[in-house]
């Protein structure tokens, strides 16, 4: 977790800080750099020396999309700005977490630090105050198609600046104007290309994202530590985790780190098998046929666990990468050229590689909620569980007077099958669904917003299905012997049994469901098994914008 104060600077702004920003508010600064803040007063500059000559420039002096054939005067082009702000104030659904809207805060303040969007350094030093004192705007869901970027959302950032609609007062929904009154902050006007600089570009899906895939990647050490408790408490064999496998006949960075850290978290288990062990115990025939007991394979959601979870990983590796490029550019249009002289008018805004990296993101990880669902059903069903009876329902004697009323996990099997089913249909790709808008201006666009939200809500569901199952491990774990486990098994069970007791009798255990969710969210979870060795060990460590630090 980073706290250290955040240099924006429109380059170098990495995935872990803006984590930091946007969850645990970290203070942000923008660059003192003379290179950095020159650029963007020159194109500030650029952009008015070339409205003198009357040079017509898109959004500023012309209409916007398919209007882009009425000109109008210089003396307009300040009220063009403010009635774009106006006429986008129609989001759509609930407003986004506060911690989604910090995130695309800084993305914007980042994009427009760049120096090519032709805006007042006021303006951008006005962002950062706002962050600062967590004064955020609040952005609603829906609305945007991912081009000219996402208009819509963007425009309650650029209203707040204006003193206009609501914003989250240190966590609390309220008027803008009411709070600005309380802070003695002023309104800003928007000058010519001010307004269309604040709502265009991608960083409403771009801050989305990122806390999207950070999660996705705590939730990638959860499942590796998933299956190994998964692997003792049936009592299942680590053979399928061996380097051989891995790291020399089919070397996927990502399956590497998925078995190297299975099997650190194994390591010291007495409850888990070695291959050689089976055999032992199955002993040998020399002709014939025979049945035994003991398998010397275990299920395909044991088995190609490090498959499954690598595929995530290496997900992740590539999304950050992707996204690391986005939030460090300049996306929105036009764009000035400080070198020509010229202004530039193109396509950045659209968030094709978003919403790409999104859809791939989000079924990788409902693939891992399926693979953990499959290891739950495992556990819970007596003809599979090699002993921990129907459900992991808590032994009592036959004579006991509550003997055959309680129920275990039946219900969480209910309850775990269901999400996982939601998470796998919200896997549909939104980037096939591109909507053709502005009268065909628009006639192609990246859908990336939906794709981002949707990868958010596939990452949220499998933190749920993650928790449930590690609810019935835990509880697998007593009924074989805590004391038997792993090291880092060890740490996971300490960790969650802080939060929820053994399941001795039938209760309602929504409440230890979300204990262990928020575990998972915080990335507490994810530290804990992390802290045998280090992060760095197993690679794709946070902060690395995506690189390979194997």
């Amino acid at each position: 977790m980073m706290t250290d104060t955040v240099i924006v600077d429109g380059a170098a702004l990495t995935l872990e800080q803006v984590d930091s920003v946007a969850r645990h508010r970290a203070p942000v600064a923008l660059t003192s750099d003379p290179a950095v803040l020159g650029r963007i007063r020159s194109s500030y500059e650029l952009n008015h020396r070339l409205l003198a000559r009357g040079t017509p420039i898109y959004g500023v002096t012309t209409g916007l999309g398919d209007s882009v054939d009425r000109h109008i005067g210089l003396d307009r082009a300040a009220a063009l700005q403010a009635n774009l702000v106006t006429y986008l104030g129609c989001g759509v659904g609930e407003y986004l977490p506060v911690e989604e809207c910090r995130a695309i805060l800084l993305a914007r303040i980042n994009c427009l630090a760049k120096g090519y969007s032709a805006v007042r350094l006021t303006l951008v030093e006005r962002l950062v105050d706002l962050l600062n004192r967590d004064i955020v705007p609040c952005i609603p869901r829906m609305g945007s198609v991912g081009a000219s970027g996402d208009l819509i959302p963007a425009s309650y950032v650029a209203a707040v600046v204006m003193g206009q609609r609501e914003v989250y007062d240190r966590g609390r929904v309220r008027p803008t104007r009411e709070v600005y009154a309380e802070a003695g902050l002023a309104p800003l006007s928007l000058e010519p290309k001010e307004g269309l600089a604040m709502v265009n570009g991608t960083n409403f899906m771009t801050g989305i994202s990122i806390l999207a895939v950070e999660d996705a990647y705590r939730l990638a050490i959860v499942a590796d530590a998933c299956t190994a408790m998964a692997t003792e408490v049936l009592t299942g064999i680590t053979g399928p985790f061996d380097p051989f496998l891995h790291d020399v006949v089919k070397p996927h960075p990502g399956q590497i780190v998925s078995a190297r850290r299975i099997r650190a978290v194994l390591e010291g288990s007495r409850l888990a098998r070695t291959y050689d062990d089976l055999v032992r115990e199955v002993g040998v025939i020399e002709t014939g046929f025979r049945r035994v007991e003991a398998k010397i394979q275990d299920k395909y959601s044991i088995r190609c666990a490090p498959q499954c979870i690598g595929a995530l990983y290496d997900a992740v590796a590539w999304v950050r990468r992707t996204l690391a490029v986005e939030l460090n550019s300049s996306n929105d249009n036009p764009l000035y050229d400080l070198e020509s002289g010229e202004v530039r008018s193109g396509g950045d805004f659209s968030g094709f590689h978003v919403g790409l990296a999104m859809d791939t993101l989000k079924i990788a990880v409902a693939s891992v909620a399926d693979l953990l669902d499959r290891q739950f059903e495992l556990i819970n069903d007596e003809k599979y569980n090699m002993g921990l009876g129907m459900c992991c329902i808590s032994p009592l004697p036959e004579h006991h007077p509550e003997a055959g009323t309680h129920h275990g996990f039946k219900g969480m099997q209910l309850a775990i099958s269901a999400v996982t089913a939601e998470a796998l249909n919200a896997c549909a790709p939104m980037t096939v669904f591109s909507r053709s808008t502005a009268c065909h201006s628009q006639d192609k666009v990246s859908m990336g917003a939906a794709a981002a939200r949707q990868a958010r809500e596939v990452v949220g569901l499998t933190q749920t299905v993650a928790a449930i199952h590690l609810l019935i491990l835990c509880q697998a774990a007593d009924l074989r012997g805590a004391d038997r486990l792993g090291r880092g098994s060890r740490r996971v069970y300490e960790a969650v049994r802080a939060v929820s007791p053994f399941v001795a009798r039938d209760r309602e255990l929504r409440g230890d469901i979300e204990q262990v969710v928020e575990l998972i969210a915080s990335g507490r979870l994810a530290r804990a098994i992390d802290g045998l060795t280090g992060a760095e060990a197993f690679g794709y460590a946070p902060g690395t914008n995506g690189r390979d630090a194997r």
